[in-house]
């Protein structure tokens, strides 16, 4: 049975239950299979030995997904070899999409529509809506976790340069 944390985040003010456990850092990074693009599986283990960013986010089509998704794309040039994954529950042609629409070229966006591996490893999903809250994870070229935030509000953003700058100390 999946651990669930009433109250682990709020839309609108409205608390909000998460399934999963909080994850902190110095936590060893849950591997998972989430969906590509191309609807082909794709496992945090595939990009092994690189710094990644993981972006948890309800949806794309959203406008602070949107800024933030756009912010990360941006970002991702000073960052070097740095991977940034972008995970919701969004289907993978919805999140292709978006993409193509947006411009973004650097953050790869996954689906975790089929089975919720990510959200339920990483305690992100949201039981009530059956999608993922706001989280930012920072995951070392070891499988370790070095930065983690919860963001507390589903329509806040997260804390870009805390996230960014615990990347760019990873990859130097």
């Amino acid at each position: 049975m999946a651990i669930e944390r009433p109250g682990g985040t709020t839309m609108r003010g409205n608390p909000l239950t998460l399934v999963g456990p909080q994850l902190k850092a110095g936590d060893p990074a849950p591997d998972f299979t989430v969906t590509g693009n191309d609807m082909k599986p794709v496992s945090l283990s595939d990009s092994a030995g690189k710094v990644r960013i993981i972006c948890a986010i309800p949806s794309v089509d959203t406008p602070v997904c949107d800024t933030e998704t756009r912010k990360f794309n941006q970002e991702a040039a000073a960052l070097g070899d740095v991977k940034i994954l972008t995970i919701s529950c969004d289907l993978p042609f919805a999140q292709k999409r978006w993409c193509a629409a947006a411009g973004i070229d650097k953050v790869v966006t996954l689906s975790d529509y089929r089975d919720r591996a990510f959200g339920t490893a990483y305690g992100t999903l949201i039981k009530e809506l059956l999608i993922e809250s706001r989280a930012v994870f920072v995951v070392d070229q070891s499988g370790t976790l070095r930065y983690v935030e919860y963001v507390p509000e589903v329509a806040q953003e997260p804390n870009y340069a805390a996230a960014i700058e615990a990347a760019k100390k990873l990859g130097s």
